[in-house]
């Protein structure tokens, strides 16, 4: 039985390194950092890492849906991009192979629709 890309990764606490890396990027990002100037940070890397564990294929995910957590953001297409550029440095920061990162970044782009123009 193949694992899971999740488990490929190393599970739970790589997920979460990954999401403190990535956050550190996007909030030194000015183009994306205003979207989370009222946001408890803390909690919303809870949320993604088990946002991502699920995308993964690790864990059951019980929080918003894509749509609904973008809800009233108008997020456009170079907001995204931002988002994946640093979940790519992230990933590639923390080991993880390039191809590996192109199926994670293959996953996030099919939310694409219930991200942008919200």
């Amino acid at each position: 039985m193949k694992d899971s890309l999740y488990q490929k990764l190393g599970g739970k606490e790589a997920i979460a390194q990954v999401v403190e890396d990535f956050y550190k990027r996007v909030l030194a990002d000015e183009a994306v950092n205003s979207y989370f100037l009222h946001t408890d940070m803390d909690k919303q890397r809870r949320h993604q890492t088990a946002f991502i564990s699920y995308a993964l294929g690790g864990a059951v995910y019980s929080g918003k849906s894509m749509a609904e957590a973008h809800k009233g953001m108008n997020l456009q297409p170079q907001h995204f991009g931002a988002i994946v550029t640093h979940l790519k440095a992230s990933l590639k920061h923390l080991g993880v192979g390039q191809e590996d990162i192109e199926q994670v970044v293959s996953t996030v782009a099919t939310l694409q629709d219930d991200i942008l123009y919200k």
